[in-house]
């Protein structure tokens, strides 16, 4: 919220603003490729955090591997936020972006 004063004629009014951090709507978590976990390793991590079966985990491993990144979830910012939590804590490079 923003307090923005207004000076008219000797006196003095402050007007309320709210401002909107637009956190509101679809949000991607994103796993970027590294030289150091193994491509097994990173599929088993996304079974475990997204409850992925394994052809899909798997898919999504080869496509970070390949493509150098890959979109592994959409959805609300909260949970995203705590799939990037995870995932880091996990060793994976994962970043949170708002979706187009």
């Amino acid at each position: 919220m923003t307090i923005t004063p207004k000076i008219t004629a000797g006196t003095i009014t402050e007007k309320e603003e709210k401002t909107s951090t637009d956190l509101a709507g679809t949000w991607n978590v994103l796993v970027f490729d590294d030289p150091v976990n193994l491509m097994a390793y990173v599929a088993k991590v996304f079974q475990k955090v997204f409850g992925y079966p394994r052809e899909r985990a798997e898919e999504l491993m080869m496509t970070v591997h390949i493509a150098g990144k890959a979109l592994v979830w959409t959805g609300a910012r909260e949970p995203a936020e705590l799939y990037v939590q995870q995932l880091h804590s996990y060793q994976l490079q994962a970043s949170l972006e708002k979706a187009q």
